[in-house]
């Protein structure tokens, strides 16, 4: 039976290489939210509306994701998942579909975050793929991220 195995960890942890490397391992299919917003919009068009319209399409690609398990191909989903109320709406979701959602941590040390995310801005500024990691949405990673208590998470990996 496919299932969703859903990602959590703050903003530059490793989530998208450790989802590619899923994807190869598994012949899974991968959804990304910020590939989604990156593609459809602007970095900084949306505003104040940013949370307000990645839930919308969070909850799309959700959608996406239980479709493509029910087809029978597991989803390596990175969608939005800093809160505990993202993580446990996301397993609802997923159950209540009879969809089996299975949750991975990617958990770095701060001095690892912190380098990778200088190595990130580098990299930003010539290929938009990926968000630019100002000190605002530093301070947002800070102030959202809830760390996953033990009975939601799966597999922890360092």
């Amino acid at each position: 039976m496919a299932k969703v195995i859903l990602l959590c960890g703050k903003i530059c942890a490793g989530k998208t290489t450790y989802a590619r490397r899923l994807v190869a391992e598994r012949r899974a299919v991968y959804l990304s939210l910020d590939d989604m917003m990156l593609k459809l919009f602007s970095e900084y068009e949306l505003g104040d509306r940013y949370d307000e319209v990645a839930a919308l399409a969070n909850e799309y690609l959700s959608k996406i994701a239980a479709d493509i398990a029910n087809a029978g191909t597991d989803v390596i989903f990175e969608g939005l998942a800093w809160t505990r109320e993202n993580r446990r709406e996301a397993t609802e979701f997923f159950r209540h579909k009879r969809i089996a959602a299975e949750w991975h941590y990617i958990d770095v040390s701060d001095k690892e975050w912190k380098a990778r995310i200088s190595k990130r801005n580098q990299e930003s500024n010539h290929d938009k793929s990926a968000y630019f990691v100002d000190e605002n949405l530093t301070r947002k990673c800070v102030e959202l991220f809830e760390l996953p208590l033990e009975d939601e998470i799966d597999v922890h990996i360092l």
